[in-house]
């Protein structure tokens, strides 16, 4: 299963935002607080128990400077997956970014969590515009 989320504009650099994602400790500002239980969190991973999806984990596991972020599933989670974050320059003061979602489920599983997960990771660009950098 694979999903994109919307592109979003964020105001602030490219490198200031690769910089704050490249944080792992980061992510807790990124996730909605009634939504998240039993965050843990290095500058490499971070483990949460999300309400009606389950325990997820994401450790970074590779980057390309100021474009790129390879997210891996870490830990105690349902399914494998990757999460790769992409930000481009638009102008001297903003960039755009967007997340990929790739995940090893099965069609049963597919049809219960397509739409709760896009509206997640939707959820998670949107809050990443809204934080002052």
């Amino acid at each position: 299963m694979n999903i994109e989320t919307n592109h979003q504009l964020i105001n602030a650099n490219q490198e200031e935002v690769y910089n704050f994602l490249m944080d792992m400790n980061n992510f807790k500002q990124l996730f909605p607080q009634d939504k998240i239980d039993n965050w843990e969190s290095t500058k490499e991973n971070c483990t949460m128990k999300v309400k009606s999806m389950g325990s997820f984990g994401l450790k970074r596991v590779a980057s390309t400077a100021n474009s790129l972020i390879y997210l891996d599933s870490y830990g105690k989670t349902p399914f494998k997956f990757t999460l790769n974050i992409f930000l481009s320059e638009k102008e001297s003061n903003s960039c755009e970014t967007y997340l990929v979602f790739e995940g090893d489920i099965n069609p049963f599983m597919k049809m219960m969590i397509e739409k709760p997960l896009s509206d997640f990771f939707n959820s998670l660009v949107k809050r990443l515009a809204k934080i002052h950098l």
